[in-house]
């Protein structure tokens, strides 16, 4: 038993993914770690806010300091000191936005670290992966920017088939999940096609890969509704790389199970806020004086405790805590987000709670209809996570 239903709503679900190491509530949001940790935060922080899972990337891991080391220090887990879930990401997307040459045998590219060049096969990123000791790994695919012609979509997707398989048979550790990724751009036919033969190969899980990378919204949930149908009810669904709170939460009535952004982390090192009233640029002077919370609707430690003023005046000094503390309220009010949805499904009031979600994030003209916060483009989190192959989130 891999994922355990615990109710739905529409197609909606709430459940528990099931590990080696336990069982996780969903659907839930994965912060990103890329290099082992989340930046500017600990593993302390991590347990304040009631993560359950953290995504650390193999691209970076591998090369620095490389998995024996990780693996010689006890897995991710020893590495860290955080004893909760890890999935790594293949590292798939990060090579790919690297210059590389891509071939059947996997993908030769430069390190972003030291220029040398690296070689990754879909069999070499599953030994990566068991040596991290993550407890779910990823296999390696082929992620397109899009708009991409249909031939190269074609290809992607064929390949990232053929790399799957290789990736069952290279698996040695019983005790790690792997998923499997479905490809196709924004052609809904083969995303459906290849989901059905994805979920035919009889993997633990399944990822959504290739959205949320230059199409437009419309196309990003048409194509993931068209992966989803064909995949095993029994096993969870992944949504790669997504987390702005529109689309997340309309995949969460479409099915999807978990989802991982740097989003959170990102716009909080550079003093933007995620609240109830959209994004709020807190370093704007308007808040010079300001001694409200950054989200009177929020009950995070930071809003409890610090106000919008003197968190302006700490970015504005360049003091290194101020993007920490707008990360952990940023990762709180997501991660919050997130179980509102799940407790929506249990409660049979999804749609409400996506009708209260639009209503601020839904397009850039409604962002920052309350609290002050101006309107602002949110963006899609992997155009804004162009550079993650050279800085981690």
């Amino acid at each position: 038993m891999v994922f355990e239903l615990e109710g739905t709503d529409g197609a909606a679900r709430a459940g528990w993914v099931v590990t080696a190491r336990g069982r996780f509530a969903t659907p839930c949001f994965m912060p990103v770690g890329s290099r082992g940790a989340v930046r500017l935060l600990s593993a302390e922080d991590l347990d304040g806010l009631g993560a359950e899972v953290v995504l650390a990337n193999t691209y970076h891991l591998m090369l620095r300091p490389g998995a024996k080391v990780v693996a010689s220090l006890g897995g991710l887990h020893g590495f860290t000191g955080w004893p909760g879930h890890f999935l790594t990401d293949s590292g798939g997307y990060q090579v790919m936005s690297l210059p590389c040459s891509v071939d059947d045998e996997g993908v030769k590219f430069r390190s972003a670290y030291d220029g040398s060049w690296q070689r990754l096969s879909p069999e070499g990123a599953v030994e990566a992966q068991e040596a991290l000791g993550s407890d779910i790994a990823m296999v390696l695919d082929v992620c397109l920017s899009l708009p991409a012609p249909r031939q190269a979509v074609v290809e992607a997707g064929e390949r990232t088939l053929a790399w799957a398989e290789r990736s069952l048979a290279a698996r040695n550790r019983p005790d790690q999940l792997l998923f499997g990724i479905v490809q196709g751009g924004t052609e809904v036919d083969l995303r459906e096609e290849y989901a059905r033969r994805l979920g035919a190969m009889g993997f633990d899980g399944y990822g959504i890969g290739g959205l949320s990378v230059g199409e437009a919204p419309a196309e990003t949930l048409a194509a993931l509704s068209a992966a989803l149908g064909p995949l095993p009810a029994g096993r969870p669904r992944y949504l790669m790389g997504v987390g702005d709170p529109f689309t997340l939460v309309r995949a969460i009535g479409l099915g999807v199970d978990m989802f991982d952004c740097v989003l959170p982390t990102r716009l909080g090192r550079h003093g933007t806020a995620l609240t109830s009233g959209g994004k709020l640029a807190v370093k704007a002077s308007r808040f010079a004086t300001d001694g409200g919370p950054v989200d009177p609707a929020c009950t995070c430690l930071v809003c409890r405790r610090y106000s919008r003023g003197y968190l302006r005046h700490l970015f504005n000094v360049g003091e290194p805590s101020a993007g920490r503390l707008l990360s952990l309220h940023n990762l709180a009010w997501l991660i919050r987000l997130v179980r509102r949805a799940r407790e929506a499904v249990l409660a049979g009031s999804l749609d409400e709670l996506a009708a209260e979600v639009a209503e601020t994030w839904a397009s850039p003209a409604s962002y920052g209809a309350r609290h002050g916060a101006r309107p602002e483009p949110l963006g899609w989190c992997k155009l804004m996570s162009g550079s993650q192959a050279k800085g981690p989130s």
